[in-house]
Formats: C-alpha cells, structure tokens, sequence
C-alpha cells in the first residue's frame, strides 16, 4: 500500500508498534509497506493532517508522450491491445526504458475508464429447475490422448443442466454436426432420466459450413424434429457469441482440467481402445455428477418423461458399390465384399461408424473414416474384402491407389518395402498377396504381424512354406469323420416294401 493510501489509524498504530518491534514487522502489521514505513518515520504528520497530496518521487517517463502519441492511438483503434502500443512506442523511441511497460498499461487502464468506448454487458441469469439444458462441443487435441498408440483427434459433445449442474459428455471422432450432436445429446437425456423444457445448443457451424440454403435448412427442420420429438423448445445461441451458452463454455474449462488430473493421475494418457478411453471419461464425468448428487436429484423431479424410444442420431444416404469393390461417400472410400457389386446400399451415418443395409436386412458395420485436412479424400479399406481378387492378379497390388492403406498393420507395409528392394516387382507382390491371403485363411493377422517384424529385425525375408508351417491348424483341431455307408440292398428292401 502506497502512502498516499495510509489512514490515521493505520499510522498510529505503526507508531506504537515501531516501539517494541522492527520496521518491517510494524508496517506488515499495520496493512502498508516496508518503504512507507521508512517514509513515515521521516515524515511523522497524519494523513487527514497534510493538506497536499504527496508527489511523483521520480519523473514520468510518459509525460512527453502519452497525449501526443498514445491518446491518438487508443482513439484511432479502441481493440488495439496494450502491449501493441508498448511496441509502438518501442520502435518510434529506442531509448525509452523497458521497465516503463506496467506503468503503460496502468495509464491505458485509467484513460479508457475515463475515456473508453462502451462495453458489451453480460446479465446473469437465474435458472429454474428443469427448464433449460445446454449443448456444446470443445476441444481435447491438447490433452495427448492416445488410442493403441495413435494420437486420437477428437472433440467432446458436453451437455449440462445449469440449475442442478449435471453433465454428460460424449467422445466425437469427427467435427460438430447433427449426427454428433444428435448421439450425444440422446445419451444425455437418457442417461438422466428426462428432458428439460428448453434446449439450446450452438450454432453449429462446423455443420452448417459449405452447405447451400436447402441443406442448412434440412437441418434446422431435423434439429427442431429432434427437440420436438423430447418435448423440447429448441434454440441456439448466436453465431461467434459464446458468452450467450455462458453455462456450458465456462464448464468447458473445469471438465478438461478434471479430465487433465485424472490422466495425470492415471499416469498414461495412452488407452487400448476408444472403448476403454470413453469409459474413462464416463467414470470422470460420474464423479463430478457425485458432488451434485442431491441438487441432480430435486431437477429430475421437475423434468419431462421421456418418450417411448430414441429418435435417430444418424444420416441415411444411398450409395452404389462400383465394380472397385468400393463406394464413396463424403470424400471416403470404403471397400466392401465383391457380392456387392452393383448394388445400392442404404448407409446409416453415426459419428464413429457406418451400418449398411440391403432393404431391410443389415449387412456389416464398418468403421467411419475422415478426409484428409488439406482435402484429399480418405480410405477406410479391409483386405479380407479384396484378397480373393488380387490372388488372381496380384501385380495389381504394386500400383495401387489405396495400397498403404491395404495393409493391416504397419509389418506388413515393411515387409513389401523389404521384398521390393530384395527381388522383383512380380515376386515382391506375388509373395505379400500369399501372407495377406495366410493372414485371413488362417486368422492370424497379428501373429503374422509380429513374426514378421522379428523377421525384419533379424533381416530375414519370409519363408513362405515356414510360415504356412507354423500357422497351419493343429492336427488335433481336425475333426475325425466316419461315413458309413447303407448297404444297396436296403434301397431294394424300401422299393419292394419289405423294410420293417
């Protein structure tokens, strides 16, 4: 505390503590600071007795400069940030001190409160139970979560009622979009037991973004379907205005930093699978649901039923399979069994996976793949689906578009490198095409895999016949089949009528 700030109280009770105790020590006491202690003893007069305000104890390095030069700034660009025009002043004056930063920015501070623009204003809102829940989705790039040693990009879908403070959240592999918000929101409201009155959620602009009128109006009609399908009026906040979900981004924040120590805490952010990372975040969110337990319990009471079943969280799109074996669908390319060809399929869209039917009957699931970031398309390729082709023609594989992506596990990509520099094109191909064709005959993609890898690091080639060897069925597995056959004359006894 500065002099100038210092009561007669504060000054008559250092003076009696200056008696029996140290400088340092009365003046902490007294609620000031060692130097305006010293001060005080120079100058012993009470501040209600002086009848000038003390002055500058040292120049003031802006007084030449703060209304000529700064002012003209701070009107010119009212955002302009202060340590933009610390930086300024530093280029157009190259003798001025470093140190004269904070005491910019306090005159900064004092001017705009004089003379600042006016400031948008948040009003704190009172919440009822059961009236509102919130939906919004944040990033978690910066955590370093891993799955099976991939660095795993994803969001969170995070739903809360306000009122009681319940939460929800949902691993999103891909960007904010109706599907997502759709599975995420459903878990929640099920999840809790009820649906609030009223929903908001953001935006959406990373749904809405490089869509025409019609299909941004598509799905402003599913959304509303949606909330109308709970009995919830549904809303979103401004479009760039996060303050208006103000309930929900500040809880953003505390989320991540729970989910931070836990993994800190865990001592790994690496996790198996995303099964057992979404049930991590599950387990985080449940604790933080714990300490609101009573308030969660009274905003449930006043919460809508909800309906007989979930409404869909997903897109259906039809695609044809093309004589590639293959479809695409949202710059991906997806392989599928040959069968297929020619057929139109109805896909289900969800965030982390695609169901394919044929009419009504569900064919396989497939794992949803994500274009590239600089807009190249992806692949989502299963070699189970196409090995019997390249065994006819197994050179196809050398040149092939998604041929990286054909490779189930990184050995395998190694070992055609390894065979190509070893031997010839045709060889190479004829002989990856033989362990791919061993790593689904015999189901033993990941055994094969590592027996691989010790054969790179022993720099061994693959010995086919050694392969097939150790992968072959044990003789005790195959069963021992007897047929005993009917002797011809009891086909004559039926025809005659004289078996018994």
């Amino acid at each position: 505390m500065s002099g100038r700030h210092v009561n007669d109280h504060q000054m008559r009770l250092f003076m009696k503590l200056r008696q029996t105790i140290p400088v340092t020590a009365a003046a902490a006491k007294a609620g000031f600071s060692t130097a305006t202690g010293y001060r005080i003893l120079r100058d012993p007069v009470l501040p209600s007795a002086r009848t000038e305000e003390r002055g500058r104890r040292r120049p003031d390095p802006l007084a030449d400069i703060f209304d000529s030069e700064v002012v003209p700034l701070l009107r010119a660009a009212p955002g302009l940030r202060p340590i933009g025009v610390y930086e300024e002043l530093m280029r157009r004056h190259p003798d001025l001190s470093p140190g004269v930063r904070r005491t910019l920015e306090r005159r900064i501070r004092a001017w705009r409160a004089v003379h600042g623009t006016e400031r948008e204003v948040i009003f704190r809102q009172a919440h009822e139970p059961g009236r509102l829940g919130l939906s919004d989705f944040t990033e978690m790039g910066d955590l370093g979560v891993r799955v099976a040693g991939c660095p795993l990009d994803h969001r969170l879908y995070h739903f809360r009622l306000p009122w009681s403070g319940f939460e929800h959240a949902h691993v999103i592999l891909g960007g904010e979009s109706y599907v997502a918000l759709a599975e995420g929101l459903q878990n929640a409201l099920w999840a809790l037991g009820g649906a609030p009155a009223d929903h908001r959620s953001d935006s959406l602009s990373a749904a809405f973004r490089n869509l025409d009128a019609e299909a941004g109006q598509d799905l402003t009609r599913r959304y509303d379907a949606l909330c109308q399908h709970y009995g919830m009026t549904p809303s979103r906040n401004n479009r760039g205005v996060a303050h208006e979900n103000g309930s929900i981004e500040s809880a953003h924040g505390h989320l991540k930093a729970a989910i931070r120590d836990a993994l800190l805490l865990r001592g790994s952010p690496d996790f198996d699978d995303l099964a057992a990372y979404r049930g991590f975040i599950d387990e985080v969110v449940s604790r933080r649901n714990r300490r609101h337990g009573p308030r969660i319990d009274l905003e449930r009471a006043a919460l809508r039923p909800l309906p007989d079943r979930r409404t869909s969280d997903f897109e259906e799109v039809i695609v044809t399979v093309t004589s590639s074996s293959a479809f695409t669908l949202r710059k991906v390319f997806y392989t599928v069994p040959s069968r297929l060809i020619g057929h139109r399929l109805r896909v289900r869209l969800y965030d982390d996976r695609l169901d394919l039917f044929v009419g009504g009957t569900h064919l396989m699931t497939l794992r949803r793949g994500r274009a590239a970031g600089n807009g190249a398309h992806g692949h989502v390729v299963d070699y189970r689906h196409l090995i019997h082709s390249l065994r006819r023609k197994p050179m196809a594989l050398l040149r092939l578009v998604y041929r990286d992506q054909l490779f189930p596990r990184d050995a395998y990509k190694r070992t055609f490198e390894r065979l190509l520099e070893a031997g010839s094109e045709k060889d190479a191909c004829r002989r990856m095409v033989d362990l791919l064709a061993l790593a689904h005959e015999r189901a033993c993609e990941a055994e094969l895999a590592d027996t691989l890898a010790a054969d790179m690091d022993a720099g061994r080639l693959p010995d086919m016949d050694a392969l097939r060897r150790r992968f072959a069925p044990p003789l005790g597995a195959l069963p021992e089949v007897v047929v005993k056959l009917a002797p011809l004359s009891a086909y004559d006894a039926l025809l005659t009528g004289g078996a018994a």
